[in-house]
Order: C-alpha cells, then sequence, then structure tokens
C-alpha cells in the first residue's frame, strides 16, 4: 500500500474473501448497470462497461448475471436503475483520512448507515472538502504477477499510451495513468498480450501518512466494517505501509 491507497491491496484471508463473494458480486453488478445506463450497453463504443465487465469476470462473476445487468442498465428489461453517486469523508485511526465512494438509490439510507459503521469502529466523520483536497482522481490498472512479465515489460508496453508510473505492489503490478488515458494504457497491454484484471478511475492519495501494525488493523478493521454496507462501492485512504509492518500483518493471516 506505499504506492496505492486503497485499502484492498492488503493481503486478507481467503476465508474473509470467500465471505464477501455475494456483496462483491452485487456491487460488480451496480457498475455494470450504472456504466449501461450512461453509455449504452454496446462494450465496443463504451470503455467504461467494457472495464466494469472484465472486472466482474475475473472476479467470477456468472455471464448470465453480467448479461442481465447490461440489459437493466441500458433499460431493455423495462427496469429502473437510478443511483446516485456520493462522497463521504472521514478519519481513521491514526489520523488516517478516507474517501468513502457510495452508489445508492437512497442517500438517507446510506449516509446513516456510513456515520454508524464510522462511529462504532473508530473512525469520525469529516467535513465535505476537508480530506478530498490530498486526493487525485487517476487511472489505476491491475495486473497479477505472472512468471515472465517483469514490470519493465509492462512499463515498454504502456509508456507512450500516457501512463504515469508502475508500481510494484508485491503480489502484482498497477499502471497508474491520468484518467483521461486509461482505455489507452488497457489497450497497449492488450495489443503486448498481457492481461490485466482491472482498470478503473480511482483517489489516490497525493501525502500518506505512515501507520504501524496496530494501527493498521484498527484502520482495517473499520474499513471492513465501512466496506461491507451494500451502497459502499470503494474505500480509499492515504495509509502507508512500510515492508515490516506488511509482513507483520501477513504473518496475522498465517
Amino acid at each position: 500500500m506505499s504506492g496505492h491507497s486503497k485499502w484492498a491491496t492488503t493481503k486478507h484471508k481467503k476465508a474473509v474473501i470467500d465471505a464477501r463473494r455475494a456483496k462483491s458480486f452485487a456491487k460488480l453488478i451496480k457498475n455494470i448497470e450504472v456504466a449501461a445506463k450512461i453509455g449504452g450497453p454496446d462494450i465496443s463504443g463504451n470503455p467504461t462497461l467494457a472495464d466494469a465487465i472484465q472486472k466482474a469476470k475475473k472476479t467470477s462473476v456468472p455471464n448470465d448475471n453480467i448479461d442481465r445487468a447490461v440489459k437493466r442498465g441500458a433499460g431493455l428489461t423495462g427496469e429502473s436503475i437510478d443511483y446516485q453517486s456520493i462522497m463521504y469523508e472521514g478519519y481513521g485511526p491514526g489520523g488516517i483520512a478516507l474517501l468513502i465512494e457510495c452508489l445508492t438509490d437512497n442517500r438517507n439510507r446510506a449516509a446513516a448507515e456510513v456515520r454508524t459503521a464510522m462511529s462504532r469502529n473508530g473512525g469520525t466523520m469529516a467535513d465535505p472538502g476537508s480530506v478530498a483536497y490530498n486526493f487525485s482522481r487517476k487511472g489505476v490498472i491491475a495486473i497479477t504477477k505472472t512468471d515472465g512479465v517483469t514490470e519493465d515489460d509492462i512499463l515498454m508496453a504502456v509508456l507512450d499510451a500516457g501512463a504515469e508510473e508502475v508500481i510494484d505492489q508485491g503480489g502484482g503490478f498497477e499502471v497508474v495513468t491520468e484518467p483521461s488515458q486509461l482505455v489507452a494504457a488497457r489497450t497497449a497491454l492488450q495489443e503486448a498480450g498481457l492481461d490485466y484484471d482491472s482498470a478503473e478511475a480511482e483517489f489516490l492519495a497525493n501525502v500518506k501518512i505512515e501507520a504501524d501494525a496496530e494501527t493498521a488493523r484498527k484502520l482495517f478493521k473499520l474499513i471492513d466494517a465501512v466496506d461491507d454496507l451494500d451502497d459502499v462501492q470503494n474505500v480509499y485512504t492515504n495509509v502507508s505501509l512500510s515492508d515490516a509492518v506488511r509482513a507483520e500483518l501477513d504473518a496475522d493471516d498465517e
């Protein structure tokens, strides 16, 4: 996480991942519906939808569920899809900043649930703008490490496509771009024959705060509680973890 603000890059137990699979499916389906509503059902002309479907497939969402979500979002089933995007701001243990991205059909419910989860798990809500200024919208492409593919291979593929940097996250690489260059960068990867797991716009922290292992444990407990809410799509932080802290947290999972 030293190079990335999104908490999900941290190692988690398989049991936790499995337990969250249903919720993960629901959130991925929601992204597909919104992308299809905004840009239409044709993935060749809707890169946001193409990336949402790619991520869903990589997470093993069944094709039938994906197809239904595209049709629902595009209005081909007669159902109405009406989600609002809302961003909440707050602080966790150690003064770590949190950006909480919601996609909801009920603003009041989302606000109440986020506030409750934060207060019960050591977090505090912040005024709009007090946290967001430290984050920048970036395109992020996640690539799982495989034998024979190096950081240099990825860098060579995306360098002329507007990529800003390639970050080694331990178990994988991340290509960071401006949001407007995201499609060009992922297309360059495809043309180079390099597979990727997801490509989407995210919020990366400009200034990070290093946390010790105990603070990190408390932070991830808070983030787990917030991320478990149906309306929450993503949680971003400005936490930075040293290799030593990572190793200590990894040992917790063994």
